[in-house]
Order: C-alpha cells, then sequence, then structure tokens
C-alpha cells in the first residue's frame, strides 16, 4: 500500500462533504478536527453539547477562556451570532432531529450502519455511553471517521459489531485511511479508494461482502502534516 490518510487528511475529506448552512456536531477525538477544514467561504454552523451554537475556531491567545469549551474541554471561540444554552436545550436539538450530519469515532461499524464507539472491554473503561448514543440516532446523517484497521490488525467494518453499540443502523458514510464507504439499505458501498490499494485487495481484507459505488473515485487529500 502506497499511501494512506493520516488523520488530518482524513478529517479534510468529511470536511469537504459537508453542505453549506449545515448544522454539524463533531464528537470527541478526531472528528473536532473537521471543522479546521471546511472549505474557505463556506458557512457550517457548528454545535457542541454542552450548549453552544456558531462555534468557531479553538483558541490561540493565551490565557484561554476556559469558561468557553466545546464538549471536548477544548477552549473555543463563538462565531458571530453564535449562542450559549443550557445542556437540556442542547440535547432537545440533538434528539428533535435539528441536526443535519454528526460526525463521530468508532471502534467498529457493521455492514447494517450500526455503530460501537464508546467501550472497549480490553482497553480504558468509559463510564458510560454519553451523548454519543443521542448524536447516533438523533442526526439526519451520521459521519463516521476512523482508520480501516484496528491496531491489531482487525478490519474495523464488521458483519456484526461485537462490542456494546451506540446505535442501531444509524451510519450513513465511513470516511477511513483508505477508503470512504457508503453504507446504503444495508451495504457497504465503496465510494472512493486509495491508490495503491485494489478492490480486490480490499475485499480480502474486509470480512463483509463489498459493493462498489457506479463512480468509484480515487481517495486523495493535501498534504496534511500529524501534529
Amino acid at each position: 500500500m502506497s499511501f494512506t490518510l493520516n488523520r488530518q487528511q482524513i478529517a479534510w475529506r468529511v470536511a469537504q462533504d459537508i453542505p453549506e448552512g449545515a448544522y454539524v456536531n463533531l464528537g470527541s477525538g478526531m472528528p473536532l478536527m473537521v471543522s479546521d477544514y471546511v472549505p474557505a467561504g463556506r458557512e457550517v454552523i457548528f454545535h457542541s453539547e454542552n450548549g453552544l451554537l456558531g462555534v468557531g475556531p479553538r483558541q490561540t491567545q493565551q490565557p484561554f477562556d476556559n469558561n468557553l469549551i466545546n464538549a471536548g474541554n477544548i477552549p473555543v471561540t463563538l462565531l458571530p451570532g453564535g449562542a450559549y444554552f443550557h445542556h437540556c436545550d442542547s440535547f432537545a436539538m440533538v434528539r428533535g432531529g435539528h441536526l443535519d450530519i454528526s460526525v463521530l469515532g468508532a471502534y467498529q461499524v457493521a455492514e447494517n450502519g450500526d455503530l460501537a464507539n464508546w467501550d472497549l472491554p480490553k482497553g480504558r473503561k468509559a463510564p458510560a455511553v454519553g451523548g454519543a448514543m443521542d448524536l447516533a440516532v438523533g442526526a439526519k446523517n451520521l459521519f463516521v471517521m476512523m482508520e480501516y484497521f484496528a491496531k491489531d490488525g482487525t478490519c474495523k467494518i464488521v458483519p456484526q459489531c461485537s462490542l456494546p453499540l451506540t446505535g442501531q443502523r444509524c451510519v450513513t458514510t465511513i470516511y477511513t485511511d483508505i477508503a470512504v464507504l457508503d453504507i446504503i439499505n444495508g451495504r457497504v458501498v465503496v465510494r472512493e479508494l486509495i491508490e495503491g490499494i485494489t478492490l480486490y485487495t480490499l475485499q480480502a481484507e474486509t470480512p463483509v461482502a463489498l459493493q462498489v459505488s457506479p463512480g468509484l473515485q480515487l481517495l486523495q487529500a493535501p498534504r496534511l502534516d500529524e501534529f
């Protein structure tokens, strides 16, 4: 395999698919990088479940205002027209179907769109599923961003999740370091694939049947160094 996307490049690829005027929630970890790569001039309204709408870039000037943080405890800014509100109102927005897109990480995604992203029994124990459950099923579209393979080399796209579920049949699109795949009617459809890997090779490494989009394209991103 000659080239794989790093995490910044995966975030860049996700950002390209967020349309003008979309209301978007970014999950903790890797998804938070997506806001850094929204194309210039495109208005995207970012929501944070701790009670912010219109989240702007991270704070860069110290001392940071630690009263203005996102759900990942990162100091952020608020764009003109942005708003603060109660945590309960924030989840009313999520559960009411007012978010166009939620972007979350994942440990496993099943071919039917089930998501497992909060508990690794052999790893660090999460206290609870938290807001991920609401974000997974409340948004109109769920984008997952993750590496294609886990640290032990196993594929994260599976016939059925073996880890505790976050949501059922909720994933719309999977963005990875080697491919972009859509979940359509319970089937995994390859939309983009990196140079240097064939569909045959990808299928050999994936324990579910892969379909191929008629518009299959090359997955590529500008050079973005990891930090």
